[in-house]
């Protein structure tokens, strides 16, 4: 399939060159209905807890380059077709670092439970944080519950009105030069 950490090993360094920090690194199946697989590469700016097109496309072209220049060199890092996806986290963004866990508490969390997990495997409630290893959740309906953070399979934030509000507002340089150049279009073909 693919050698995640191999490919997290040559990825992040790049991430972290442009400044930006990796959130989750994963194959998936790709989203075109292909059936395909897709490398998705999430990562965020710390100024800003978000990429924008220009610096994902800057993340994609170093990532390319370094897995080129590692299959060129004999490695097989990915087994068959793939693309390669760079996105930024979004709003209800994976939790994968032990910091996500911190950072996000007191908003709404989604973790599922690895199968093998003994006890209830999709847990949904406030986020508490993250203590000795366990993250903190609490429950409608079960309370205080604690998860060990290495038995999670996956965990994300909800979308709320309190998780929006808490949220950066998104980069939007470079609109305005959009709304005028469409406006001049139009007033071109009238």
């Amino acid at each position: 399939m693919a050698d995640i950490a191999r490919l997290t090993a040559l990825i992040e360094p790049e991430a972290t060159a442009l400044g930006f920090e990796l959130v989750r690194l994963a194959m998936l199946p790709s989203e075109a209905g292909d059936g395909g697989m897709a490398l998705q590469i999430m990562a965020e700016d710390p100024a800003t807890g978000q990429l924008v097109i220009d610096q994902c496309a800057a993340l994609s072209r170093r990532v390319s380059d370094v897995i080129d220049a590692a299959e060129e060199a004999g490695e097989e890092l990915i087994e068959g077709a793939y693309h390669l996806e760079v996105s930024s986290p979004g709003i209800d963004r994976p939790l994968t670092r032990d910091k996500d866990f911190a950072n996000w508490a007191g908003h709404e969390v989604r973790i599922v439970m690895d199968k093998g997990y003994e006890g209830q495997r999709v847990n949904k409630g406030l986020l508490g944080g993250l203590e000795d290893g366990m993250v903190l959740v609490a429950e409608a309906k079960a309370g205080d519950v604690r998860l060990p953070l290495a038995e999670i399979h996956t965990a994300k934030l909800v979308l709320t009105d309190a998780l929006i509000a808490a949220t950066r507002p998104l980069d939007t340089s470079g609109a305005d030069e959009l709304v005028e150049e469409e406006d001049a279009e139009e007033k071109a073909d009238d």
